[in-house]
């Protein structure tokens, strides 16, 4: 669970901010002395901040990395996910007064998406900021949305 918050955090802070690693500071210099060291970090923040919905890139790093050891295929097979992207994905269509095609599978369109970004196999644990940012743009793309 800990990892999960940790990676979480890491990249949203990560996509408005530059981190630099500025000193460690051991144990010693807290009282009473803590089982780990510290670290001293310098968070800059971008500018311009990039374009990004964070109530979106929210919800999918969310989704993404609540099981890290599964391939992102896996994940978003999982009955709970598929709900929510088609509940949200109805919601996008009536918002925009778009009626909902009658041949529309969920889990077909995640299946190109995935196929299309190479990426149905990989793991979250593994990814990158930038490949995040490229499926976020993909799923948005085909009408899929994080946040209702």
């Amino acid at each position: 669970k800990q990892w999960y918050h940790r990676r979480v955090r890491e990249a949203v802070v990560s996509t408005q901010s530059t981190g630099n690693h500025v000193l460690k500071v051991g144990r010693n210099n807290f009282k009473p002395p803590p089982k780990v060291d510290s670290s001293v970090v310098r968070i800059e923040p971008m500018n311009p901040t990039p374009k990004i919905n964070f109530m979106e890139w929210d919800g999918l790093t969310r989704i993404v990395f609540t099981r890290k050891n599964k391939s992102l295929a896996a994940i978003f097979k999982s009955k709970s996910v598929l709900e929510l992207l088609t509940k949200n994905y109805n919601i996008f269509c009536s918002l925009n007064n778009t009626p909902v095609p009658e041949d529309f599978d969920i889990k077909r369109t995640l299946d190109e998406i995935f196929q299309s970004n190479e990426m149905g196999e990989t793991r979250s644990r593994t990814m990158s900021n930038d490949q995040l940012l490229k499926l976020l743009e993909s799923f948005n793309s085909r009408g899929i949305h994080f946040s209702s």
